[in-house]
């Protein structure tokens, strides 16, 4: 998270917003959102994780990253679920789509 709030001028440009969601309790996930500079979403339960198809990892109660490109109208653009602690998109990688869809956009 803390690439995406390095990656804050960026996104904005963009008009990107930047939500996260933890396992966490409330009191936690403000203190995380406070450091990052976006909202950080708490609570989130092995139900949640499975809603949305998440790897919920039962030996440390925690769900896995689930990262989504979502457009202005709610649709999602890209996601991209990870079944271990590695495998999280890159900001970078999130501005270079985001970047590509807006020229495909602009091309239409």
């Amino acid at each position: 998270m803390a690439g995406f709030a390095k990656s804050k001028a960026e996104l904005d440009s963009l008009g990107a917003s930047v939500v996260a969601a933890s396992v966490d309790a409330i009191d936690k996930a403000r203190e995380v959102g406070a450091e990052v500079g976006f909202p950080v979403a708490h609570g989130v339960t092995r139900d949640i994780a499975e809603e949305i198809g998440a790897w919920w990892d039962p030996n440390r109660n925690i769900v896995q990253p689930s990262e989504f490109i979502v457009d202005g109208q709610g649709k999602v653009l890209s996601s991209t679920y990870s079944s271990g602690p590695i495998g999280r998109v890159e900001p970078a990688d999130a501005i270079k789509l985001m970047r590509l869809y807006e020229s495909r956009k602009a091309k239409k």
